[in-house]
Parts: C-alpha cells; structure tokens; sequence
C-alpha cells in the first residue's frame, strides 16, 4: 500500500469504548445507589446508543437529545422509574466520567509503537472534542498523533466528505497515500472511500463482510500490512 498519512477512528477501533462505558454504569449505578443489573441495561442500552448515534452522524438531532434520550429509552424498556432530574444527572456524569478509564482494544498500543516511526498518524472522529482529548490523554496514546479531527470542532460528521476533506487538507495529506482506519462501515470507509483515500475496515463486532475494501479482525494483524 501507498501509505504515508494513517487516519485512525477512536471509538471502538482504538479506544474499548464497551468495556469503559460498561464501568462507568457500573460506576455511576453504585454512586447514585440504583438498583439496576448492569449486564442486562447493557444489553438494552447498547443498541439504543448505536440507534441514537447514527441519528446524530446524519445530523438528525442534537447531542443534547442523544445524551437524554438513549439513557431515557433504555430505561423505559427495563420499566425503571427514573426522574428526569435523575437522568439528566447521569447523563452529564457519564460524560465526565466515561475517559477517565482507558482500557484500550487488544493490540493497540504495539500497533501504535510500530506505526509510529514509518507514518503520520491522526485521529478522525465523530466523537465530542473534549471528552475525545480526554480519552486519548488518560489512555497515554496521544503523543502517537500529529492531530485529532473531531466533527463538533469541524461541524459535520463523518460520512460526509467535507470532514475528511478537512482533515486532509489541514494535515497536508493526499487522498492516495492516506488510509482510513475504523470500524464503522457507513462512516469511516464509505466516506474515507468516497473522497479517494484508502480503507481498512476493523470489523470487529459483527459487521457484514463487503468488498469495499480489507477487511480485518484483529489490530496487530496491520503489521502484517503496513
């Protein structure tokens, strides 16, 4: 590959976004006392966050909404009586507290050290700019990035070409020698591909295989490639 520039997403590529979300319910239940088997809001809680999120990325609500209402419908199907008060409480506490854990996806941080010296490496990301600054300074991986692209900094999400337009240009990179690296089929390759950069696809959670572009399972299988 004719690689020079690395783009990677965060979330669920890099950074295990379940596991640190899942202690920081588990977290927020015990502070505020809730009586709520965790296993089972996760079970419900995490394709409602998927559902939202994808309503975010195509501009459809506000960050506002998903942070009230994934946490709202959620417990609504566990039948959980929660105040409104209450929700919107935890919904800023999971906001503070989610990075402060920094587990990390298996294989990142050697993939990481041994990228480092051979590209340039920027994040691309939907995420929010703080909470992903965050992220990326508690899990100690932030010195591996020339920049971060985050789409509240940029005011579009990705697929939208104009975000990985932007952070081609502002990284001086071109489109050919650059690769996009996520798990999101709709957001990181399609809209990686739609603009001529590369792709690899991190399907890691059950995704659909495709032929858009490489698809792997594992992180450190990158070594073998890059």
């Amino acid at each position: 590959m004719n690689v020079k520039n690395i783009f990677f997403d965060l979330d669920h590529t890099l950074w295990d976004f379940e596991r640190n979300s899942a202690c920081t319910f588990k977290l927020l239940f015990e502070e505020n006392k809730l009586n709520i088997d965790l296993d089972e809001f996760l079970d419900i809680y995490i394709p409602i966050n998927l559902k939202y999120w994808k309503l975010y990325r195509n501009e459809s609500i506000t960050k506002e909404y998903l942070r009230y209402n994934r946490l709202n419908e959620a417990f609504n199907k566990l039948k959980l009586d929660v105040p409104s008060k209450l929700i919107n409480k935890l919904s800023d506490d999971y906001i503070e507290t989610l990075p402060k854990f920094n587990y990390l996806i298996e294989g990142a941080l050697e993939l990481l050290e041994y990228l480092k010296p051979k590209y340039k490496l920027f994040i691309l990301t939907n995420g929010f700019k703080n909470v992903q600054a965050n992220k990326l300074n508690n899990s100690k991986i932030n010195t591996y990035f020339s920049q971060v692209f985050d789409s509240e900094s940029v005011g579009v999400k990705k697929p939208n070409p104009i975000i990985f337009q932007y952070a081609l240009k502002n990284s001086n990179s071109k489109p050919k020698e650059s690769l996009m690296i996520g798990d999101s089929f709709e957001a990181d390759i399609m809209g990686a591909l739609s603009v001529g950069m590369q792709a690899i696809h991190y399907a890691n959670f059950g995704e659909k295989k495709h032929d858009m572009c490489l698809i792997i399972n594992k992180l450190n299988t990158l070594k073998d490639i890059l």
